[in-house]
């Protein structure tokens, strides 16, 4: 099985969805876990559920990644609990609906901040606390199949993931000479909130069926598994690159038929 063991891990928006299900898989696989949220509380229980089951030590933290501060903050904790940080997972995101037509630039410059800024604020300090202290460590972003191909009606999601796709690069770049990997994950249609509050009704859930070939909706696990590979060291000549758990939805250039059972 892969070993995160001796290893210890950042992950934003863990208190639910993806982040809970990749602190869970890291927490599975040997590391000790900082989850870092919005959720204070929601947080703290996904903590201590990811603790009890595995004998992993967590650490919840209530923060917001779109400020500076707060990011020190989650730094500095990660640090004085376990002494280092060898995995940062770059995975809290908000959706805000909004076109070119009709999107409010507040709106707008909230969704960025949280996804994208956030990524690159946090990132940078766990980049130089690993080449200050020669960590060989690696950075996971999350992005999306939304920086690839898109929805007319989430503009700043969008926008923010195809961010994230070029910061990834550029960051893998930067870091390779310290040894360390940058790369990142652009989910499909996983269930999660993000993706209820997209899929309003039964024609909408059809409509993303229809331009899924494997037929279904992903697991946050199935992510999960992911985010453990790029963690690990099977994944040591890797940097750089975004790996797509989408249930083939880029490789598709029409709509399949649904299946009966879909």
């Amino acid at each position: 099985m892969i070993s995160l063991a001796g290893k210890t891990a950042i992950v934003t928006g863990a208190a639910k969805g993806i982040g809970a299900a990749c602190a869970r898989a890291f927490a599975d696989h040997g590391a000790n876990v900082v989850l870092a949220d919005v959720l204070g509380e929601r947080c703290t229980a996904t903590a201590d559920s990811i603790a009890a089951d595995t004998g992993r030590r967590t650490l919840a933290i209530h923060a917001d990644i779109s400020d500076e501060d707060d990011c020190a903050r989650i730094l500095d904790a990660c640090v004085e609990r376990f002494g280092g940080c060898e995995i940062l997972l770059n995975n809290a995101g908000i959706i805000i609906s909004g076109s070119i037509l009709d999107a409010d630039p507040a709106d707008f410059d909230r969704v960025l901040a949280v996804n994208l800024r956030g990524a690159f604020l946090l990132g940078r300090l766990a980049a130089r606390h690993m080449v200050d202290r020669g960590i060989p460590g690696t950075i996971i972003n999350m992005s999306s199949t939304n920086a690839v191909v898109t929805i007319p009606n989430q503009l700043a999601y969008a926008v923010s993931k195809g961010g994230i796709a070029q910061l990834t690069k550029v960051m893998a770049m930067a870091l390779a000479q310290h040894d360390i990997r940058v790369n990142a994950i652009g989910p499909g249609t996983i269930t999660t909130d993000i993706v209820d509050a997209v899929i309003e009704n039964d024609e909408a859930r059809r409509t993303v069926l229809s331009r899924t070939p494997l037929g279904r909706f992903g697991d946050p696990s199935e992510v999960a598994k992911v985010a453990v590979f790029l963690a690990s060291d099977y994944a040591s000549y890797v940097t750089g690159d975004t790996v797509y758990p989408d249930g083939g939805r880029l490789s598709l250039n029409y709509t399949v038929p649904l299946r009966e059972d879909g």
